[in-house]
Formats: structure tokens, C-alpha cells, sequence
């Protein structure tokens, strides 16, 4: 403008850049509490065992104790190498991208938290074509869904990842279904209303609600031109299905991806649409 002055529209502009930086470190910040103590827990069992070997000279203790040093060096690694997954597409850029291998890296990463709290995990992955996705910014999509859903069993349960292709609308479509609390359907309509929570402050975990959340989730996917549906019914459970749109220049569909070695119950089933 000549007088100088930045427009209203500009204004907002910065505002909402700054707002979706925000966003980013938050989660950021989320993910290296989570990596933090994933390592601490590799590391315990390390320096466990190897005090355990350092005591006992006999060869069975000392086989026993390097065989499980060896495991957690394992993990660490799988973790590491998730967390540089991540790392390396921080941009903004979006890349064909198998969702089945995004869907593994984010349980390696939560895989202690569903399992302290008795969280079971079925996979139901049919092959797909990549899709054509920002990968850390969908990583952080279904990490929410998967927190979510872990927060509305707090007596355990049961969580179905599926990934499935779906040709007539082009899209490759991620769902994560609990056999929680459910939604209220007065609540349904408002849950991608910035700032709306129904949660009372952080659990046990030190994650709570501020309203962001879903909403954020909901920016996402429509900035990626895709869709995000949920269904929900009260003491049943809850299923949000992310709807991506597939990568065209490889129209070939991969494999499905081997499935994680996990610490806790995991089952896998092939579903028909």
C-alpha cells in the first residue's frame, strides 16, 4: 500500500502462517517427548542387561544378556530411523508415499504408550497405490487419530488401522476405528470446531485437549485436496477415515507392507470391500 500500511487481508495472512508454525512445533514437541521416552525405556533395558552380564560370568547369562541388548538396540535403531523419516520431509512438499509404511512408523513410535494402556492394534492393509501426500504432515494427522483413540478406551480396547485403495473417487483411504466411549451425536457436529474439547486437561500421559487438534487435522487433509469422515456411536466407538488422494504417476498399486514387530498384541486381517 503506499501509506506503508500492511492490508487487513495481509494481516491475516501472517497470522494464520504464524499460527500453522505454532502448530508445527507443538507437534514437533510432541514427537520428541514421545522419542524421548521411547530412548529411555531402550536405554533402561541396555543398562539393565549389561549390568546383568557384568555379574553373572557364566555363558548362558552373559548369551542372555547380549541377546536382549541386541533387541533394544534394535528398537532404538527402528525408532531412529522413523524419527529421520520424518524429519527428512518436513516441508511442505508433497511426494508419493506408501501410507502402509507411514502407518508403521507411527506405531513404532507409540507402540509403548498403546501398550501400557492395553491398546490392541489390527491391521487391515490391502495394497494401494502411493499417495501423493505431504508425509509429515498426514504422520501427524495419525497420531492425533491414534491418541484420540487410545484417550477413549481408558480401560483398554481394541484399534483397526485399514488402508485400502478406492479407485472410483482416486483415493487412497487411512481409517482408524477404536471400540471406545464414542461421540456423543450432539457433540458429533462440532468436533472440528477450532478450540472445541470435551477433555478435562492432559491424563495420565500428559497429552489433554485444546480444541486444536481435529481441527488442525481437518485443515490438513483439505489442504491436500482429500476428505476426512468420521462416524461414531456412544459406548460402540468411533471411525475417522482420511481420504488422500492417490499419487497418478504411479498408477502400478505396491505391495502390502510387511507389518511391524511390535510389543504388544497386533493382528492383521485382509479385508474386501
Amino acid at each position: 500500500m503506499p501509506d506503508g500500511r500492511v492490508s487487513l487481508e495481509r494481516q491475516i495472512e501472517l497470522l494464520e502462517e504464524e499460527l500453522r508454525h505454532a502448530r508445527k512445533m507443538s507437534a514437533l514437541g510432541e514427537l520428541a517427548s514421545t522419542t524421548t521416552h521411547e530412548f529411555n525405556n531402550v536405554l533402561t533395558t541396555i543398562l539393565n542387561y549389561a549390568k546383568l552380564g557384568l555379574r553373572h560370568k557364566d555363558e548362558a547369562s552373559r548369551d542372555k544378556a547380549l541377546t536382549k541388548i541386541l533387541a533394544a538396540a534394535q528398537r532404538a535403531e527402528k525408532i531412529t530411523n522413523s524419527v529421520l523419516g520424518l524429519a527428512r520431509s518436513r516441508g511442505h512438499d508433497r511426494a508419493p508415499t506408501d501410507i502402509a509404511q507411514l502407518v508403521d512408523q507411527s506405531l513404532i513410535l507409540l507402540e509403548r504408550e498403546l501398550q501400557k494402556y492395553h491398546v490392541q492394534v489390527e491391521l487391515q492393509i490391502e495394497p494401494a497405490p502411493p499417495a501423493l501426500i505431504c508425509a509429515n504432515e498426514i504422520q501427524q494427522v495419525l497420531m492425533n487419530l491414534l491418541t484420540n483413540a487410545r484417550q477413549a478406551m481408558p480401560r483398554g480396547g481394541r484399534v483397526v488401522i485399514r488402508v485400502a485403495p478406492d479407485a472410483a473417487s482416486g483415493t487412497v483411504d487411512l481409517s482408524v476405528r477404536d471400540t471406545g466411549t464414542g461421540i456423543p451425536p450432539e457433540v458429533l457436529p462440532h468436533i472440528f470446531d477450532r478450540y472445541f474439547t470435551t477433555k478435562q486437561g492432559p491424563d495420565a500421559s500428559g497429552k489433554g485437549g485444546t480444541g486444536v487438534g481435529l481441527a488442525m487435522c481437518l485443515e490438513i487433509i483439505e489442504n491436500h485436496q482429500g476428505k476426512i469422515r468420521v462416524e461414531s456411536t456412544v459406548d460402540i466407538g468411533t471411525c475417522f477415515t482420511l481420504k488422500l488422494p492417490e499419487a497418478k504417476t504411479n498408477p502400478a498399486p505396491s505391495p502390502a507392507s510387511p507389518l511391524p514387530r511390535l510389543g504388544f498384541p497386533l493382528h492383521n486381517a485382509t479385508s474386501a470391500r
